[in-house]
């Protein structure tokens, strides 16, 4: 059978910027790390296909911000010669039905419970939240202690800690430490372009959790965005469901972050 999209797919920005975002992190990376690791990634009319191999993660190792069967076929295409754990995430609310048609044909089945997407609409003030932990950019000098404590919070290889460690400091990113006193134990990242932002890379060492930290670095990254700009912030998190609650998606919603939309998550 031959599937030919209907119509044209134009990713939403909310999916733009998190597919740009990416694109970033693997640009930045030292070409040794890439080389070393076979971390690539492709762009694809304005989404993506990455592949962290190493990574256990399905961030690193997934198609995102597609959604005609063209260019679908071509980022598969691509992923097929890749190694590791690989996804696809996809709106299917948002797609033609030969997109669905050609999931179907290729027995692709959901992989856990999906991601749902997250946006605010800032007004041009600061968000000011009672948080009880104090934050601060991440210096230069430390973008090694970043890369190695946020691979630490998401269980990650410390081997892969080049990736976080290489956009400190960059154009278009943010990287904040959550403090106890002056020691740093949490992180999170910005990536800002235009009038939009991608919040990503927030974790906490495992004995500082539950005390506020996310909230602190939530609220320091939305206040950074503000200033220089950005109008809508954008995050992904595990959806929620009946009997899994998610503290993440809860966080957020308080804050004033509205559900957008649900990704499912297919196992290639």
């Amino acid at each position: 059978m031959n599937f030919q999209s209907s119509k044209s797919f134009v990713p939403p920005a909310e999916e733009a910027i998190e597919a740009a975002a990416f694109l970033s992190l693997h640009k930045l990376s030292p070409n040794s790390f890439r080389a070393k690791e076979v971390f690539d990634c492709i762009t694809i009319n304005g989404g993506c296909a990455i592949s962290l191999p190493n990574a256990p993660a399905i961030g690193l190792n997934r198609i995102l911000g597609l959604g005609t069967v063209n260019d679908l076929v071509k980022a598969y295409n691509w992923m097929q010669g890749r190694t590791g754990n690989r996804y696809l995430q996809l709106n299917v609310e948002a797609v033609a039905n030969d997109v669905r048609n050609w999931l179907s044909t290729k027995g692709l089945h959901e992989h856990g419970p999906g991601w749902s997407k997250l946006t605010l609409d800032a007004s041009l003030r600061s968000i000011d939240m009672p948080v009880r932990v104090s934050t601060r950019r991440v210096h230069a000098a430390e973008a090694s202690q970043f890369g190695s404590m946020m691979c630490s919070g998401f269980s990650f290889p410390l081997t892969l800690s080049a990736v976080w460690s290489a956009i400190v400091g960059k154009d278009g990113w943010s990287c904040f430490f959550a403090l106890d006193g002056e020691t740093p134990v949490g992180t999170g990242a910005i990536y800002v372009s235009g009038s939009y932002a991608w919040l990503g890379g927030g974790t906490t060492v495992p004995e500082f959790r539950n005390r506020g930290a996310q909230k602190a670095l939530i609220a320091a990254r939305i206040n950074e965005g503000i200033s220089n700009g950005v109008s809508t912030f954008v995050v992904e998190t595990e959806a929620p469901s009946i009997g899994r609650p998610n503290i993440s998606y809860e966080n957020l919603r308080k804050i004033g972050f509205r559900h957008a939309y649900d990704r499912k998550n297919f196992k290639l």
